[in-house]
């Protein structure tokens, strides 16, 4: 179906109007019903964005709808329904009364986002990001009575602050040099080899890595993750770095010919630190969430691999590792957050016996650290091949001998929490209770999972198709 290029921006403007009003009207303390009018509206974007097509780009060439955009949007939308839903039952008190700023301030760094997957301009994608992030800041901090989680919130709105600001120096050199904030004149004067285009692309990726959280500009990971609530962590952990992973194409990729090789190295080198220091800095963890936030780091590394292939096979793959990455690490936080309900506790240790007390938590649990893993035959399998073929494709040996060794590293610290639910007692006896919503959204991660390991091919193609245009 043929709509207007903005038709998901308008739509989900409009959602945010209507729980900016069902807020002002709301009665009493619990005010649940304005989650589900935020779910069911953005469910109802997703199934609107499954019948886009391409249109013609709009503001001046500034905004596009093509395949990638659309591919990423389908993905924020998906992550954001899952998001939403685990944190439907979310009982803090806090919540219950300032439900109506929780939803607004998450459609609003969606909104962000959807408007970045279609930036083809420096001012627009500026923006968009700006956009994405602001409302993040204030979401991390959102419990605002635990100290935690108002330093956590403040060092994550210093790093970003800190990142905007050396992405913003490093395009005003581009522009500097280019004198237009096209994507396209930009790569004209990139492959005329400007030195100043190249100075300033090089600070704007800086400002990328801290968007993405590779390693050395990951500080504020661990902290945030920890502090801030988990059902959002879930959606934090994902679907912003996904954002970040599609600007990259659009700003690096696009358009560069074959220019694009001159990124390889840079990338390569920045892919190899963040495999190892994430994995390694995730072995002494004691704390399930810090646990799964180093982790992230490290699979932002593997998916850097692909990257830095510089090839459209190498991209398609890293949309593809994106899309196997919502449902893992989702479903993987939210299982935590299930836990944490009933034990009072994000410790590892809350996890132990938890194959007796909930069998099938246990069991998806062990599904998402087995995607994380890398494990045949599961989703995080088929995306960690793709990305390592795809740099082995290169001449990359180097890299995909380093990512598969700490593949198996990795492996030590996620069988270590699959040991403590399937083979340590039960601290406490009795099954473990889960609200309807939260299993519903564990379900549907699972089913990702599942569904992508067995049968990982339509996926895979659509990534290719959209990948492609790109080179």
């Amino acid at each position: 179906m043929i709509l207007s290029p903005f038709a998901l921006e308008l739509g989900l403007g409009a959602l945010m109007l209507i729980v900016f009003g069902a807020t002002l009207f709301a009665r009493g303390e619990d005010r649940g019903h304005i989650g589900w009018i935020a779910m069911f509206g953005v469910l109802i974007l997703t199934a609107l964005a499954m019948t886009l097509e391409p249109a013609p780009a709009a503001l001046g060439g500034a905004f596009v709808l093509d395949g990638l955009a659309i591919f990423a949007k389908r993905l924020f939308l998906a992550a954001t329904v899952i998001g939403l839903l685990g944190g439907l039952d979310l009982q803090q008190p806090i919540l219950r009364r300032r439900r109506g700023e929780y939803h607004l301030l998450i459609l609003a760094s969606l909104l962000g986002m959807l408007v970045l997957a279609s930036a083809r301009d420096v001012i627009v994608l500026f923006l968009a990001f700006e956009l994405m992030s602001i409302p993040l800041y204030v979401l991390a901090g959102f419990v605002k009575r635990d100290e935690t989680s108002v330093e956590a919130a403040l060092k994550f709105f210093l790093v970003g602050s800190v990142s905007s600001a050396v992405m913003a120096y490093g395009l005003s050199f581009v522009y500097g040099a280019t004198r237009t904030t096209s994507f396209d004149g930009i790569a004209r004067a990139f492959a005329a080899s400007d030195p100043f285009v190249m100075l300033g692309l090089l600070a704007a990726f800086t400002g990328f890595g801290f968007k993405i959280a590779a390693f050395p500009f990951h500080m504020w990971v661990p902290d945030t993750y920890e502090a801030a609530v988990t059902p959002f962590v879930a959606w934090l952990s994902v679907a912003p770095k996904a954002a970040g992973f599609v600007a990259l194409f659009r700003l690096y990729f696009e358009g560069m010919g074959e220019r694009v090789v001159f990124w390889a190295p840079v990338v390569a080198a920045l892919a190899t630190i963040t495999i190892v220091a994430g994995n390694l800095m995730a072995l002494p963890q004691q704390n399930a969430k810090r646990l799964l936030a180093y982790s992230g780091i490290a699979h932002i590394g593997y998916m850097l691999v692909g990257v830095a292939a510089a090839t459209a096979a190498g991209t398609a793959m890293v949309l593809f590792y994106l899309v196997a990455y919502v449902f893992g690490n989702m479903g993987a936080f939210l299982v935590v957050d299930a836990v944490a309900r009933a034990e009072g506790s994000e410790h590892l240790a809350a996890f132990r016996g938890l194959a007796q007390r909930s069998p099938l938590l246990a069991l998806a649990m062990l599904l998402f650290l087995l995607s994380l893993g890398g494990i045949p035959f599961v989703a995080g399998f088929w995306a960690k091949l793709y990305v390592f073929w795809a740099a082995a494709q290169q001449g990359l040996y180097w890299l995909v001998l380093v990512g598969a060794v700490l593949t198996v590293v990795a492996l030590f610290y996620y069988l270590l929490v699959a040991k403590r639910m399937y083979i340590e007692p039960p601290e406490r006896p009795g099954r473990l209770a889960l609200a309807p919503t939260l299993r519903l959204a564990v379900i549907l991660c699972v089913v990702g999972v599942v569904v992508l390991g067995l049968y990982p091919k339509p996926v895979v193609t659509a990534a290719l198709r959209v990948a492609t245009p790109l080179f």
